[in-house]
């Protein structure tokens, strides 16, 4: 991608190819968070859960910015949060390859634009690979914000966008908690 152009780069002679969030079928959320959405570089790859009645893979990441003061709800600025959470859910997973542990430093989420509307996404860092192929129409969900402890953990109470999970959760649930972990 060249500087002029930050939401669109040509992809093998594919069509032009739109930032992750412009494949978000439901960015809205995050359009009141951000004025302008990074781009999925140096994110914490917290987990990810696929799916066999999708096929979906849904990764659990934090985002490598945190929306502006003036964006954010005062409590999650009281509270001193600056790290955002959220999942993303790709659909119609195909062509799954999963190498090594999820690593504890930031990844890059590289997407490429593939014919019939598909994407292809990879993660490669040193001891790990992932890749795999799905609709290029996503979803966010899980939307949370929290404090980063020094160790990286985020195993501390979370604030939700989300009514219903503000009223469930006020941190993460556990792995069991399958209407969180979709």
């Amino acid at each position: 991608m060249n500087g002029t152009d930050r939401h669109s780069a040509t992809v093998k002679g594919l069509p032009a190819f739109p930032l992750w969030i412009d494949l978000v079928s439901n960015s809205d959320v995050l359009g009141t968070l951000y004025s302008d959405v990074s781009p999925l570089e140096s994110v914490r790859l917290r987990s990810f859960h696929l799916d066999w009645r999708g096929p979906t893979l849904t990764l659990r990441i934090d985002l490598p910015t945190y929306p502006d003061p003036d964006r954010v709800p005062p409590e999650w600025s009281d509270r001193g949060h600056d790290t955002l959470q959220l999942q993303v859910q790709f659909a119609a997973v195909e062509d799954l390859t999963v190498r090594g542990w999820i690593p504890v430093v930031p990844v890059d989420i590289s997407l490429t634009a593939l014919p019939y509307r598909r994407i292809l996404v990879r993660i490669a860092e040193a001891g790990f690979g992932f890749s795999f192929t799905s609709s290029d129409s996503l979803t966010v969900g899980h939307i949370s914000s929290y404090r980063l402890t020094e160790t990286g953990s985020d195993d501390v109470p979370h604030a939700f966008v989300s009514r219903l999970d503000k009223r469930l959760f006020t941190s993460l649930p556990g792995t069991h908690e399958s209407s969180f972990f979709l």
